[in-house]
């Protein structure tokens, strides 16, 4: 209530005086008219999106439909939303604002951002399509409207000002936020928050009204635009990896502070990862990286410069200036590229469970124990799998005694199970369950699809 007021109090100081006209009478612009403006350039382009995933969350495979939004940013049909909306999708299927229904592809995605890139397919006109504008030059206090499709078809738009234009959440690895109090609610995912110039400058992404008021965060369109590019060129984010984890000179929230004025310290380096095997080490300090000076002095700067590193040129020699104690020295890494940070998933129904392969962003506590393998990422209940006693996170290292290292072996081994099941209805499972190897017997005469 106490923000709907301040708008409105706002809204009716800057209107005081108005005439009927577009202009107030001591010549200033009508407030309501430039809202109306700026949302007649962007509705058009605003897009309703519905998504068929698969979920492996319950021990097997199911179809489940999510809803969100998008935008158009070309006449040809691009259209930007978020990762989450799309993952794991095989059907898009997205509705224009004239009621126009379109299927579409995903060109690429980038969960690290929440990002992604949609093309309309068997489109043959031309679409209304947002301009994106510079969240570089956004103040607190600027009035902006979150747009979207939320609970449905039907489009909304709700308006707010900026509450920070660089918020620091730990979901965003390569983007500070933009903090709203323009509400964005279920559905609003994906949707454009757009400026009083008809310019979207951000992508609603998350969004909040606990505590007594509207708390929404959205992608910086500076994040989207190269997100696009990227996304465009290379259909993924194609970040370069170093597996440095860095930490902050000054963290007032963690109560951590480091001597000096520059530079950001390595908290440590990730197995088998460039850094490590360059001799970066932990509590190092690097001061530059190919003659840039880094400066982190609040976890703020961090996602910059993870940005930075995230850009070097893959497979080519950068150099990391860095202080150990009192010695100063130069040391030469090779990014590589970062690849999947998710790994994919296999459904074993008659096991009655859902395995996925140990990915080292995803699972690094799994990944410190086994850097390749497949581990158990679901149970049905009842199911064969919970009744042998496994339980979620378990890593499979062989059945019988066939060794497991990828989703390819543990598919065929699953289907020989199958073929085999009136011979062999009993399966023992060699496990590593939080370091510990273990015997598992695991029966599948049972069927409880069909009971």
């Amino acid at each position: 209530m106490k923000k709907y007021l301040l708008v409105l109090v706002l809204c009716l100081g800057f209107l005081n005086g108005c005439t009927s006209s577009n202009m107030t009478s001591k010549g200033g612009p009508d407030f309501r008219q430039i809202v109306s403006t700026a949302k007649d350039k962007v509705f058009p382009a605003v897009v309703f999106v519905k998504c068929l995933r698969e979920d492996f969350s319950k021990g097997k495979k199911q179809s489940q439909a999510v809803t969100g939004s998008g935008v158009i940013i070309s006449a040809d049909g691009r259209v930007v939303t978020n990762w989450h909306v799309i993952d794991k999708a095989f059907e898009v299927r997205c509705q224009l604002n004239d009621g126009t229904e379109a299927y579409a592809e995903i060109v690429g995605s980038d969960k690290d951002c929440d990002i992604a890139l949609l093309q309309l397919k068997d489109i043959d006109k031309e679409l209304p399509y947002a301009a994106i504008g510079d969240s570089a030059i956004l103040h607190e206090g600027d009035f902006v409207m979150a747009m979207g499709a939320p609970f449905g078809l039907s489009r909304s738009v709700s308006i707010g000002i900026i509450s920070c234009t660089d918020r620091y959440l730990e979901e965003g690895l390569y983007s500070l936020w933009l903090q709203t109090d323009a509400a964005i609610c279920p559905g609003n995912s994906g949707g454009p928050l757009v400026n009083t110039a008809g310019e979207v400058v951000g992508i609603n992404t998350l969004g909040s009204n606990s505590g007594g008021g509207d708390l929404g965060f959205a992608v910086p369109s500076e994040t989207v635009k190269l997100l696009v590019e990227r996304l465009g060129t290379y259909g993924k984010a194609n970040w370069s990896w170093t597996g440095l984890q860095l930490q902050a000179l000054r963290d007032f929230n963690k109560n951590i502070y480091f001597d000096g004025e520059n530079g950001v310290i390595v908290s440590e380096t990730d197995q088998l990862s460039p850094a490590r095997k360059a001799g970066i080490k932990a509590r190092d300090r690097v001061l530059s990286i190919n003659g840039e000076a880094v400066d982190v002095l609040r976890p703020n700067d961090l996602p910059k410069l993870r940005k930075t590193i995230g850009l070097l040129p893959k497979d080519e020699p950068a150099t990391f200036t860095v202080k150990r104690g009192d010695e100063l020295m130069d040391i030469e890494l090779v990014p590589v590229e970062k690849g999947k940070v998710e790994g994919d998933e296999l459904d074993c129904p008659r096991w009655d469970m859902t395995l996925k392969i140990i990915n080292r962003f995803d699972n690094p506590d799994l990944y410190f124990h086994r850097k390749e393998g497949v581990f158990v990422n679901s149970l049905k209940s009842p199911g064969n799998a919970a009744n042998a006693g496994l339980v979620n996170n378990d890593i499979i290292l062989k059945v019988g005694t066939e060794k497991v290292t990828n989703l390819e072996e543990l598919s065929k081994i699953y289907q020989s199970s199958i073929d085999n099941i009136d011979e062999k209805p009993r399966l023992v499972l060699s496990v590593l369950r939080n370091g510990l190897l273990r015997q598992v017997v695991l029966d599948i005469s049972r069927d409880y699809e069909r009971e």
